[in-house]
């Protein structure tokens, strides 16, 4: 087996990462509390320093600071890219006054799947590759501050800066939660929409007459992005909806916002064009409509380059007596799409396995880190090119 002693080191180091991983989740990290964001940055940073890594920051005023650390940063063969996100959808104070609890079998706390638990794994998968004497090719870490959020706080520069230091990769591993089965090549894509409809207000009592109700105009409109939708590839999902004052006036104005999901970029172009045809549509006379993209993701599409690359990772698992993994597709988005656009071999889904994720109840497996540290480790070891 190739990779004994780097896995003897893994073992050797597992239960202060573990340690690691409990500290980072403590820290409350909600993707718009840039100070929680960076907290947990700047407690990676100072792991870096401590082993002499070279450490790259993008600095935002709004969102969290993006962050590159590299071992062997001039090793001239192509770099290995690990990437997890800092951010997470849980508010300040959910969890309670001990936010972060484990037991025997696992970690409870947000974000200890989605997605700290990547954090610590990359960077148990450094310390042991530094032991072992690894000098082969640059290693980079990459933290994503506003992931959550399709990267729209800082207007996609995060994402931008994150497909800069990826240039050039052999591989790119993103360390979403994972599945023991499948890593995943393919994710859909996402569009947020915000339709703002203006009506006319009126007496309720005079509702046949005259006004003109935003809120039936709404339904209409609900009811025709409803079609939006397949099994296999399109979703589209209203999620919030406001509108009227008091139920005996008709209502002058309605707010909804929409989810959709897409495979590639035939399907978002598509929808795009369905979208502005229902929000141009009149369905109740007198009620006009604003439409707003306020958010979105692109698909991480098929690509022939992330199953090459998944081939080789298997090959690399076969030899060091890990399991192989089917290739798998996911519904929900991640900065691997934007990887894979740019055009850099990619595979997603390759952290701890757990559960529950953006809930309450979010938990990971505590043994799983230790098997998927070594899947990555091993990758940036042995892959060739």
């Amino acid at each position: 087996m190739k990779c004994k002693q780097l896995f003897e080191k893994i073992d050797e180091h597992f239960e202060e990462y573990v340690d690691v991983w409990c500290e980072i989740s403590k820290i409350e990290s909600p993707t718009a509390l840039k100070s929680g964001v960076d907290a947990v940055g700047n407690f990676v940073i100072d792991i870096a320093k401590k082993h002499g890594w070279k450490i790259e920051i993008h600095e935002e005023k709004i969102s969290g600071n993006a962050i590159a650390i590299t071992m062997n940063p001039d090793a001239k063969a192509s770099p290995i890219v690990f990437s997890a996100h800092m951010d997470t959808v849980h508010p300040v104070g959910l969890f309670g006054e001990k936010v972060v609890t484990r037991d025997e079998k696992n970690l409870y706390g947000p974000g200890v799947l989605d997605c700290k638990s990547g954090i610590a794994q990359s960077l148990l998968a450094m310390h042991a590759l530094e032991d072992v004497g690894f000098t082969a090719r640059p290693v980079i870490l990459i933290l994503q501050s506003d992931e959550e959020v399709g990267s729209r706080t800082s207007e996609k520069r995060t994402v931008k800066f994150m497909c800069e230091k990826a240039r050039g990769a052999v591989g790119f591993i993103n360390l979403e939660g994972s599945s023991p089965d499948y890593a995943i090549v393919e994710r859909k894509g996402i569009l947020y929409y915000n339709f703002h409809i203006k009506g006319i207000e009126a007496h309720a009592s005079r509702c046949a007459t005259s006004g003109a109700n935003a809120i039936a105009e709404a339904a209409y409109k609900i009811i025709e992005l409803e079609k939006i939708k397949n099994a296999d590839g399109v979703t589209c999902n209203c999620g919030t909806i406001s509108g009227g004052s008091v139920p005996n006036t008709v209502p002058g104005e309605c707010h909804f916002c929409v989810n959709i999901r897409f495979v590639n970029s035939q399907e978002r172009e598509w929808i795009e064009n369905e979208v502005r045809r229902i929000a141009d549509t009149v369905y109740v006379k007198g009620c006009e409509t604003t439409l707003e993209l306020f958010g979105d993701r692109v698909a991480m599409e098929y690509s022939e380059r992330n199953i090459e690359f998944l081939d080789k990772m298997n090959e690399i698992f076969k030899e060091n007596e890990l399991s192989t993994l089917k290739a798998g597709k996911a519904t929900g988005g991640s900065d691997a799409a934007y990887v894979t656009a740019a055009g850099i071999p990619c595979v997603d889904n390759m952290a701890a396995t757990g559960g529950e994720i953006h809930s309450p109840e979010e938990f990971a497996e505590i043994e799983s880190l230790r098997e998927q540290t070594k899947r990555i480790a091993a990758v940036a070891y042995c892959i060739e090119g």
